[in-house]
């Protein structure tokens, strides 16, 4: 498994990928960082973790929609089935070395929290009175980036499961995006279903849902659980779908 990973960990930066996905990443997250709270004035990071949420549905699809098609376009798909590795570890390889450069980049954007704590302590020094309750909230900040990482990964292995299904990298992006779009867009959806049932089975499986808890510095173990759940559900799809093709 070490060797698959280190191979596509690799091949990001031996090729546009990896460094398209993480430009994109990091201008995306500076701009909507600037726009929802610097610009605003608002210390609350809600609405761009919120933003940056939508954004993984387009920026993830990048980063996955060539992990198995590229095999089966270099036709080295029989290479990796017959190598001395097992189906497990060539998936969790090539899931791990994508949620590697994904949680990287997702790191490097603590960097934008820097000016929120810095205006917070001119802030406080410049006034006579009590201001402790100025300034960002960390455990919302926290909380927001445990969210955002494990949705990350639950997007990435949903994304590797429709790479495995296709040849063609276009497709794998359309196919992940439509994908990711419903998951996210089924708890806006939910909103307007009078009927209480279904709308509270669309609130269950709903990202958004799911995600406001962690945002509110919610530590809410229902939700990492979903979250972990959904992505070990696509990755065990993925073996699945690979060990059938071995002895097909």
């Amino acid at each position: 498994m070490f060797a698959i990973y280190k191979k596509e960990l690799r091949s990001y930066f031996t090729n546009p990928h990896g460094y398209v996905f993480a430009g994109i990443f990091l201008a995306l997250s500076a701009l909507v960082f600037s726009y929802t709270t610097l610009l605003m004035q608002s210390y609350d990071t809600t609405l761009y973790f919120t933003v940056m949420v939508f954004a993984l549905v387009v920026l993830v699809p990048l980063l996955t929609m060539r992990l198995f098609t590229e095999e089966k376009k270099l036709r080295t798909e029989q290479l990796l089935l017959t190598a001395p590795v097992t189906i497990t570890g060539m998936v969790l390889g090539k899931f791990l070395a994508a949620f590697t450069l994904f949680f990287s980049c997702t790191a490097l954007t603590c960097i934008n929290f820097i000016p929120l704590y810095l205006i917070a302590a001119a802030e406080r020094g410049n006034l006579p009175y009590d201001t402790t309750h100025i300034g960002p909230v960390t455990p919302q900040i926290i909380g927001c980036l445990i969210g955002v990482v494990l949705i990350g990964a639950a997007f990435i292995a949903i994304g590797t499961f429709v790479s495995s299904l296709t040849e063609n990298q276009l497709a794998a992006a359309i196919i992940t995006i439509a994908v990711l779009l419903a998951l996210v867009g089924i708890g806006l959806f939910a909103n307007v279903i009078d009927v209480y049932a279904i709308r509270m089975a669309l609130g269950w499986i709903s990202i958004l849902g799911r995600f406001s808890n962690l945002s509110s510095g919610i530590f809410d173990i229902a939700s990492i659980i979903y979250f972990v759940s959904l992505a070990f559900l696509f990755v065990f799809l993925t073996v699945r779908v690979y060990e059938k093709r071995r002895w097909s």
